[in-house]
């Protein structure tokens, strides 16, 4: 009888056991990003009057968007430290770690003092909270990819991994859904208390997530490998594959900088430069979040079928023509229908046909040894150059130049980036995760031998 530990990597998952993995990877990049959309709304609505009421409007939301850039610092530190023990322990121990970190740092956000009650207290505990809570969301997603990826079926990883990210859209959906609720309240309310709401709800979040994976098995890709020595992931990634993790962290900066112009930026541009409302966008952003929810296992299933590359590609092209060029003229002209139409263009469309099957492209990269540390390493390097700086970012170019343009021309950029990154890596989606050592990708013209796809 052939034990778990020494299972093949060729054996097909259970189904029981795939679904589960999938379920189990939803629910932490679920609460992963519920975090992400009520700080990043909150950071350009509430806090800067919360927790930075002293400063101007503008240096207030500098110190605001200070906040939310904080956590992307402690985010590589996180992939290393928990990259290094789902790589040597396992990836099952890590992520009941990773989801505390993250829903416990969220709930206790909601308790903390404000400018009023205890003065600069409160902003200092909020940076500690970002700092600690960087650290688990760093670990968080090259785990909670994997569940997913490594017990897929063969043959359907870019499907596996679209439900993977299916927690995004359906968190910003959630949050968004929530902070337009408590937007409702008198304005002394929602900033005395009403705020507040959002974040204590990642308590129950933060349980059934917890809940869902403690009796969940380890991955098959893991058990197959399990007797392979491991001494360093991280060193060991940064020695055999440096070129994959370049690569990777270039590969998806069109993603992080354009989802955080068009939302995290757009948010406070609207209401500052142009004195609308932020309603007009938030709803945006629901309308497209449910768009995404179809758009993600598409491009997943599509990029099984004729690879990762064309798909990435054309999302890129998406947004960089339709956000670096045209969103910010189209929101300005104050119409609700442009405005939706442009976010489920470049949001849902644009940035879901990337962030789809960025697990699995990331994943095929790697070898099972160091996969869980390349993962982190990739995206969080990623989201610390290109995600948490980049409103501040576009905040003083637009502030020096007074238009939107300079902000659009800095996601063009970043899509350029990207382009030639996934050109430069070649198509991954045949290669076998059972590689130690990491994926072979098949050269930029197409030709190459590849590997056979067995999850």
């Amino acid at each position: 009888m052939t034990s778990p530990r020494s299972r093949p990597e060729s054996a097909p998952p259970a189904p029981v056991t795939s679904r589960r993995a999938t379920i189990a990877a939803f629910s932490g990049a679920f609460l992963e990003w519920y975090d992400f959309w009520i700080f990043g709304t909150a950071a350009a609505l509430v806090f800067p009057r919360v927790f930075f009421p002293e400063a101007s409007p503008t240096v207030a939301l500098l110190q605001s968007f200070g906040t939310f850039a904080v956590a992307f610092v402690t985010r590589p530190l996180g992939a290393i430290i928990f990259g290094h023990f789902g790589d040597k322990v396992g990836r099952k121990p890590v992520l009941l770690v990773t989801v505390f970190l993250i829903g416990g740092g969220t709930f206790l956000m909601g308790v903390l003092p404000s400018y009023a009650v205890a003065g600069s207290l409160g902003a200092v505990l909020l940076i500690l909270l970002r700092l600690v809570q960087g650290i688990g969301i760093g670990g968080e997603y090259g785990g909670g990819s994997l569940l997913a990826l490594e017990n897929a079926p063969k043959g359907k990883r870019g499907l596996a991994g679209s439900f993977h990210q299916l927690g995004t859209p359906a968190a910003l959906l959630a949050s968004t859904g929530i902070f337009a609720l408590v937007e409702q309240l008198p304005e002394d309310q929602l900033l005395s208390w009403g705020w507040r709401i959002p974040f204590l709800l990642s308590g129950p979040f933060l349980a059934l997530g917890f809940y869902i994976r403690k009796n969940l098995p380890e991955t098959s890709a893991f058990r197959a490998d399990a007797q392979s020595e491991r001494k360093s992931p991280f060193l060991a990634l940064l020695r055999e594959q440096p070129k994959a993790v370049l690569l990777g962290i270039g590969a998806r900066m069109a993603d992080a900088v354009t989802f955080n112009i068009i939302n995290v930026f757009a948010v406070s541009w609207v209401t500052t430069y142009l004195g609308m409302s932020s309603d007009l966008i938030l709803a945006g952003f629901v309308i497209s979040s449910a768009v995404q929810l179809a758009v993600l296992p598409l491009a997943g299933r599509v990029s099984d079928r004729i690879g990762r590359r064309p798909v990435y590609l054309t999302g890129i092209a998406i947004c960089a023509v339709g956000g670096g060029l045209l969103y910010f003229p189209i929101i300005a002209m104050g119409n609700a229908f442009s405005t939706w139409a442009i976010i489920v263009v470049v949001h849902a469309i644009g940035t879901g046909l990337m962030f789809s099957i960025q697990s699995a492209l990331f994943a095929e990269l790697f070898g099972t040894r160091v996969r869980y540390t390349g993962l982190g390493v990739v995206y969080q390097g990623s989201a610390l150059i290109g995600g948490g700086p980049t409103p501040a970012i576009a905040v003083g170019l637009t502030a020096l130049a007074g238009s939107w343009w300079p902000a659009g021309a800095y996601l063009v950029l970043a899509c350029v980036i990207s382009a030639l990154c996934i050109w430069r890596a070649g198509e991954t989606f045949r290669n076998d995760l059972a590689d130690t050592t990491g994926g072979e990708p098949v050269a930029a013209d197409g030709s190459g031998s590849g590997r056979t796809v067995t999850a």
